[in-house]
């Protein structure tokens, strides 16, 4: 039996429309009270985000709005009669994401997305001005160009009108519920992505807000991902009568959606994603220590997400290939599980995106070293994908704490599981097995468990598992050959590259 779908005859109620917003598209799909996917129901809108070299990373926040809005109406369609049994609207997006409006609630800005790197001289001056490990302990986040602090310090030094004219600063789920209400709150989850919430009160961090100039009035007030909002206002309540008097959940980050959605909801599971970036992150009830160089996010008031991103991932992947034109993806593959771990005498720093976790060098550059005249651009291939695993063992390394831990990692991306050599070059690094979740839409799975859970329709997260696919059990003798290898590539980073974490 497929436990991941069903069919829209076998689909129980309550229905659940999940939107999911991320870096590259706009999702809605269906989800039935059981956590399946209702097959054949779904629509999914693709667009980019404008990057400069200056270091913008940025969106129109309307066209980005009405993208996820088309998938809605598309879904509504499919669906047909089954839409009258949608109980619950459950909505994450990509984080960290913020954009101004004025009293009116216009956008004065666009939206600017986590990879905006034009506020690095920002950061540097908050970290030089304040005690980066204790905000780090307060809020689960460093003072970097991803989150909030920096990114507000940039608007206020380089926009002051900008500054003086802006009403409130929103996610971009909250600009969605704007839009779709006329009013916003912000979840615990998504807030806990700004670098200014206070974690373990669960309010906004007052010394920071006075630090940066801004009032808790600028920002929304905050709520738990199982508070709704109903009643919308036009013209989305002519658009979608069948979701006026719904349940409209306030947007999770998709982060902590994906590790729900892909049964990673403790320590015995943790979820490793490698799409064109990259993340390791764990659940967990208590309230500890961040680990140094990683973050402390929030799915909801009980659960905290733990862990460490990269901006290196697929995209290095993509890059090689693009660069040497290598040619069919099977034949490459064979040829790359063909070569011997860490045969080619190479070692990369492979930053071709900056560095977040876990010592967040920001805007660095990539380095190849050991090149000879006997180098291919096949073991240069392999030696990327290697180098890409090595950045995720020492974030793991940091998360686990201990090399007796007994947790499987749950891979999911496109990245990965478009690659098996890949893969099990992952499980050969870490010393895991690498457990491919069979979920493929985790991230959307998730929003839909909380809200399944909300309605009182799901006792629990555990009460709905996720379906595992292939596994890929670690070769120890490679593992340790690899262990001199990322002791190798980090004397390289100590050499090179200015370590700026605390």
């Amino acid at each position: 039996m497929n436990i991941t779908t069903v069919s829209a005859e076998a689909a129980e109620a309550p229905l659940i429309l999940t939107i999911d917003i991320g870096s590259s598209s706009a999702r809605a799909l269906l989800y039935d009270r059981g956590g399946r996917m209702v097959e054949g129901i779904g629509a999914r809108a693709r667009y980019e985000i404008l990057t400069t070299t200056a270091g913008a990373a940025e969106v129109d926040p309307d066209w980005i709005v009405e993208q996820a809005a088309r998938c809605v109406d598309i879904v509504l369609v499919k669906a047909g009669k089954l839409a009258q049994q949608i109980a619950a609207v459950a909505i994450d997006t990509l984080v960290t994401s913020i954009v101004a409006v004025d009293a009116a609630g216009q956008a004065l800005t666009p939206l600017i997305t986590y990879a905006d790197t034009r506020n690095a001289e920002d950061a540097a001056a908050l970290r030089a001005r304040l005690d980066e490990a204790a905000l780090h302990d307060r809020t689960g986040c460093l003072l970097r160009t991803s989150y909030w602090p920096a990114r507000l310090a940039w608007f206020r030094r380089t926009q002051p009108e900008l500054w003086r004219r802006t009403a409130k600063w929103l996610t971009l789920g909250e600009y969605l519920e704007l839009r779709l209400f006329g009013r916003c709150r912000v979840s615990y989850s998504a807030a806990s992505w700004s670098g200014l919430l206070d974690r373990r009160q669960l309010a906004w961090d007052a010394p920071l807000l006075a630090e940066l100039g801004l009032t808790p009035e600028q920002l929304s007030p905050l709520v738990d991902c199982d508070a709704p909002l109903s009643g919308l206002i036009q013209p989305y309540a002519g658009r979608w009568p069948l979701l006026h008097d719904v349940a409209w959940f306030p947007a999770i980050g998709d982060g902590a959606a994906a590790n729900v959605g892909s049964g990673c909801i403790d320590h015995q599971r943790m979820a490793l994603t490698l799409g064109t970036t990259g993340a390791i992150r764990v659940i967990q009830t208590e309230l500890t220590p961040t680990p140094p160089g990683l973050w402390s996010y929030r799915v909801d008031r009980d659960h905290h997400l733990v862990g460490g991103a990269t901006s290196e991932g697929g995209n290095v992947y993509a890059w090689v290939r693009d660069a040497f034109q290598f040619g069919d993806r099977v034949q490459t593959e064979a040829e790359l599980a063909a070569l011997a771990p860490d045969s080619h005498g190479l070692t990369i720093l492979p930053f071709f995106a900056g560095e977040r976790s876990p010592d967040w060098a920001g805007n660095v550059q990539a380095t190849i070293h050991g090149l000879t005249l006997a180098t291919t651009p096949l073991q240069i291939l392999r030696a990327s994908l290697e180098a890409v695993a090595y950045r995720f063992a020492v974030i793991e390394q940091r998360l686990c704490g201990r090399p007796d831990c007994d947790h499987r990692l749950i891979a999911s991306g496109g990245a990965l599981l478009q690659s098996p050599v890949w893969s099990q070059i992952f499980a050969d690094v870490l010393g895991r097995p690498v457990v491919v979740s069979a979920e493929s839409e985790a991230t959307s799975r998730g929003t839909a468990l909380l809200a399944l859970r909300a309605l009182g329709a799901l006792p629990s997260l555990a009460a709905a598992p996720a379906a595992d696919g292939a596994v890929y059990l670690p070769d120890l003798a490679r593992h340790e050959r690899y262990q001199v290898a990322i002791a190798r590539q980090r004397a390289l980073y100590a050499r090179l590259i200015p370590t700026f974490a605390s």
